[in-house]
């Protein structure tokens, strides 16, 4: 039987973007479907009782420095702890995923969404300007009236509605993988994920 993978994440996230292709051989390795689902944590996080970044006691926000550069290196795959863009909105490259999800499906919103991830955290890009995510578009392949899509009510409260089911889910941080209701918290938890999909 094939399974189905719930991928809740920020599309800002450097924690999504160290573990995306990881995930995505998963699923093509496993056959796994999936439903790419970018999240608006800043509604997440008052409901499960986590704090955004900039609001984490200063050893936490620094010990998250020495872990992404650890696992940047243990995976060799380049990171820049504190890119220029960063904090940035996640919410324009979730809308865009979203309307890319819909037009185009999940193989090209899972394609943009590692875009979205190497373009703040290897490329020093911002993330939130349409200049940025049009040229995105361009360079995975995808039309560019996704955009402009992207800015419509019906994507937009698409969008919403995948941060109340990952509320409703019980998911509290990014990237979160839920398999028959099961969550993965972490692209640390993939090898778990793994294991579940019977790889």
């Amino acid at each position: 039987m094939r399974r189905t993978v719930d991928y809740y994440f920020a599309p800002q996230s450097p924690w999504m973007y160290l573990g995306h292709a990881r995930f995505t051989t998963l699923l093509r390795d496993t056959g796994a479907q999936v439903k790419v689902l970018p999240v608006d944590f800043g509604q997440v996080f008052p409901a499960s009782g986590g704090l955004p970044l900039p609001k984490r006691a200063p050893q936490r926000q620094a010990y998250r420095l020495v872990e992404l550069r650890r696992f940047s290196e243990a995976l060799g795959i380049p990171l820049n702890p504190q890119p220029r863009f960063f904090p940035v909105a996640g919410d324009p490259a979730g809308w865009l995923i979203t309307a890319v999800a819909l037009h185009d499906g999940s193989d090209a919103a899972l394609r943009l969404t590692g875009a979205v991830g190497r373009a703040i955290w290897a490329e020093e890009r911002d993330a939130a300007d349409p200049a940025t995510l049009a040229a995105l578009l361009r360079e995975t392949g995808l039309d560019a009236a996704r955009l402009e899509q992207s800015q419509q009510p019906d994507v937009q409260a698409r969008y919403a509605e995948h941060t109340r089911q990952a509320i409703d889910a019980g998911v509290f941080g990014a990237p979160s993988y839920v398999i028959d209701g099961e969550i993965f918290w972490g692209q640390d938890r993939l090898d778990f994920v793994a294991r579940r999909l019977g790889a």
